[in-house]
């Protein structure tokens, strides 16, 4: 293109790749023909792909963060972050925030419907560098200008262990390997123990003088492709890719024919934006119950009507001689209404209770002034 390109990025598959040149971002296809210029973003360092959602993501030097939809070619959310230059932008595979770090050390997570950020965390003392997210998503990689490397927890948002050293960049592998890019090295940090405790597994020296500016994991392939200021290389890292891929969701080798199902598939399943949220477990999920409330006093005494009238249709059965009486009968009917309205007096009489005591409570703690507090109710002492 004889001209500067920040950033590239694939779009929903191999066909189609987004770059951001100096003034704007173009579209291509696989051939590197012109598809489409995206003019409304202006110049970008960053982008992204949500791939459930078809959503194209970018931030410019300003700091302002634009949502485009591919398939509608409508800006879906344009916000101003206000944090100043970020040159670090990830997406967590989890639930589609997208994360920045800033040059203040903090990081914040955003979705295309609120203009404020879901969470800001201070994460370094100086400027973020690199930002990585488990394919899990509840582990997160951050590395700061401070010489260190963190290990999140997104779930309690807390620190899980901290290593010293730089990185320009990093990534983590479909099974959890963490490589780790500065100057012309590349370390590779394992996690054997199921802990989250990363230590070293393997290292690679470029030719001396290379400086690497990305590194990325090949998915379903024990392959790490190294981005540096002579080209591009790539190591094999032993266990890093996924070995038994679901079809259903990824095939590497998929033909033609499938691939245009699938794309069919995609466009006919994507999700709206407003799905994108922290814990997307929460959609789908029954509303817990709320607790019972209490019932109107019109709602008592329409209970009580109700109960009273019930026993009054009681069925007398034809008793012996002497207990057939109409005044025993009248004694026994008014006992069944009395039985019957109990309960609800009782608890009408709680509820009055229950109120007198709070009134009480309140006006014992309302403060008198000096001139009526030998008014005041005192304490009975023991």
């Amino acid at each position: 293109v004889r001209e500067t390109v920040r950033d590239v990025v694939f779009l929903h598959n191999e066909l189609f790749f987004a770059a951001a040149q100096k003034k704007y971002p173009y579209i291509y296809n696989r051939d590197g023909t012109e598809l489409h210029c995206l003019k409304e973003h202006g110049a970008v360092l960053k982008l992204q792909f949500l791939r459930n959602h078809f959503l194209l993501v970018s931030i410019n030097k300003f700091g302002q963060l634009r949502y485009q939809d591919v398939t509608m070619g409508e800006i879906v959310g344009n916000f101003r972050t206000g944090l100043g230059r970020t040159d670090v932008m990830r997406v967590n595979p989890f639930n589609g925030v997208v994360s920045l770090g800033h040059s203040g050390g903090t990081v914040t997570m955003w979705k295309p419907t609120t203009a404020a950020p879901l969470i800001k965390m201070l994460c370094h003392q100086g400027p973020v560098s690199a930002l990585a997210f488990h394919p899990n998503g509840h582990l997160m990689a951050t590395s700061g200008k401070e010489c260190k490397i963190k290990i999140w927890d997104l779930r309690k948002y807390e620190v899980l262990q901290t290593l010293p050293g730089h990185a320009k960049t990093l990534d983590f592998s479909q099974k959890g390997l963490l490589a780790v890019g500065t100057g012309s090295f590349v370390q590779i940090l394992g996690d054997f123990s199921g802990s989250h405790n990363y230590s070293r597994y393997m290292g690679n020296s470029m030719v001396k003088g290379y400086q690497i500016g990305k590194v990325s994991f090949r998915p379903y392939e024990d392959v790490l492709g190294i981005g540096h200021s002579m080209g591009w290389s790539s190591i094999l890292v032993p266990g890093s890719g996924e070995p038994n891929f679901d079809s259903w969701v990824a095939n590497p080798f998929e033909t033609s024919k499938q691939r245009r199902e699938k794309e069919v598939r995609s466009l006919l399943d994507k999700l709206p934006p407003e799905t994108i949220m922290l814990n997307p477990s929460k959609i789908g999920t029954v509303r817990e119950a709320k607790k019972k409330e209490k019932p109107t006093k019109q709602e008592r005494e329409a209970e009580m009507e109700a109960a009273v009238e019930a026993v009054k249709g009681f069925v007398w059965k034809n008793k012996t001689k002497g207990r057939n009486k109409p005044s025993k009968k009248a004694k026994k009917k008014q006992e069944l209404v009395a039985k019957a309205k109990r309960p609800f007096l009782d608890q009408q009489l709680k509820g009055e209770q229950s109120l007198s005591t709070k009134k009480q409570k309140l006006s014992e703690e309302v403060e008198l002034p000096a001139s009526l507090q030998r008014f005041a109710r005192k304490k009975p002492t023991a």
